[in-house]
Formats: structure tokens, sequence, C-alpha cells
């Protein structure tokens, strides 16, 4: 892994193609997702309790891991949390709820990570092509895209981001490399001539299977990772404004 700014400065050379995951890494939404997936618990609970029964983060990215080569890995995941607390709620409705309770929080609460947006545009102003390659769904993206007044007045996604692929646009989701590699074939370059932005450790393991250069932008959300995260990347750093630095 990379730790010096020398070093970090020789992952940006010879690259022509900068990909970012979106939750957890450009903004900070991963404490929003757990939010929205507490009320969502609660809505549909049927088990007599009000206790979380496991740790929502850990559990989420497990059961959507074992299932990303599924059509639906987020509807393994609410039958999971249908069959853990004993809901009576369909699949159907279980996808309409916790989006109805997600909309919520993505028009209001989520916001760019410190100094995103400042990285955003210095790579821009430098010639670089930026691509964003995410396993939220396009619904999401839309509302980060037309709706979210943080994002839109700090960096409005069109303006910066030539190519965004969403859940939608890959049959295999992270830590599948199929998005990724999308993006390097749509941009007709090698994997050697993209670097990738990540938080969390199915993201690295696809840009890693994908053979491409990575660098971890830390994410409390991620912490229990780390170390798994420092030896499959290339770089860990802290924020966005360590890398301004190296690039200013």
């Amino acid at each position: 892994m990379v730790e010096t700014m020398k070093d970090i400065q020789s992952l940006f050379k010879n690259k022509s193609v900068m990909i970012f995951d979106m939750d957890g890494t450009l903004i900070d939404s991963v404490g929003i997702w757990n939010a929205v997936d507490e009320t969502f618990i609660q809505t549909i609970r049927n088990d007599g309790s009000t206790i979380i029964k496991e740790d929502i983060q850990t559990n989420r990215d497990r059961i959507i891991t074992l299932n990303h080569d599924q059509i639906d890995p987020y509807g393994c995941y609410f039958l999971y949390l249908k069959d853990l607390y004993q809901s009576s709620y369909g699949l159907d409705q279980l996808h309409r709820l916790r989006y109805e309770i997600a909309d919520r929080y993505l028009k209001e609460k989520v916001d760019y990570k410190p100094h995103a947006d400042r990285f955003i545009k210095l790579l821009k102003s430098k010639g670089y092509h930026l691509a964003i390659a995410t396993t939220t769904k396009r619904r999401n993206m839309d509302i980060y895209r037309t709706v979210n007044t943080n994002i839109i007045s700090k960096a409005n996604i069109d303006d910066y981001f030539e190519v965004v692929y969403t859940r939608e646009d890959a049959t295999k989701i992270k830590p599948d490399p199929q998005i990724y590699l999308k993006v390097m074939d749509d941009f007709g370059v090698t994997n050697d001539q993209c670097l990738v932005f990540e938080d969390s450790l199915i993201g690295i393991q696809a840009a890693v299977a994908a053979g491409m250069d990575s660098i971890v932008i830390h994410d409390p959300y991620s912490e229990q990772d780390k170390d798994r995260l420092m030896a499959l990347a290339d770089a860990y750093v802290s924020g966005y404004d360590a890398l301004i630095s190296c690039i200013e």
C-alpha cells in the first residue's frame, strides 16, 4: 500500500479516467442508509420487540455480498429482514416502503464528504475524465442530480461527470468488477489508465478484480475492514484534503 504523498502522486501518472464510488466515497451517506434501515426495520417488524438484532451495516453488507450475483441482491436483503423480524410485508411492499423512507433522507440530509467537491473540480481542471460507478440505484442518483441542493450547489454531478453508472447498468454488482470494466470499455482505455476511489471492502475487491489501481477514502463505517482495505488498496487516505495537496 502506498503511504507517502510522493507515492500517491505516482498513482495519477499516466491515468486518464478517475472512477468514483458514490455512497461513503463521494458522499457522506453510509450512516444515512443505516438510519434508513433502522426506520425500515422498526416499521416492518412484527416480532414484539424494538431491539435491533444485528449490526445493520455489517448485516446488510454480508447479505448483499452473498447475493451479489442475483438479479435483486437488495430484495434478498429485504427478505432476510422479513424473516428475521417476522414481517408480514410482501417483497413489493418492502421495496416500496424502503425507498419511501430513503427519499426523505436522500433529498435533505446527504452531502458531499469534506473537500470532495474541491477535488472533483481540481481533477476536471487538469483534464481527467470523471466517472461514477456505484451500486446505488438510478432512482437515488436522480435525487442527488436533480433534487439534493447540498450536492447541486457545490458540484453538480452532471457538470463534472461524463458517465454515471448505477446498479441498473450492470448485471452483477460489486465485488464483481463488471461495472468498472464497463467504464473502461466505454472510454476506450485500459485498466492501467484508470484510478478507482472507494471506501468499502467490496468496492476495493471489485477494483482489484478489474486490475485497476485504487485509493481508499476513509469512512468511519468501514473502519472494521481497515486492515483488509489497506492490504488490498494502493493507498489509504483520511480524506480528500490529502489528495488535493498531492496534485495541486
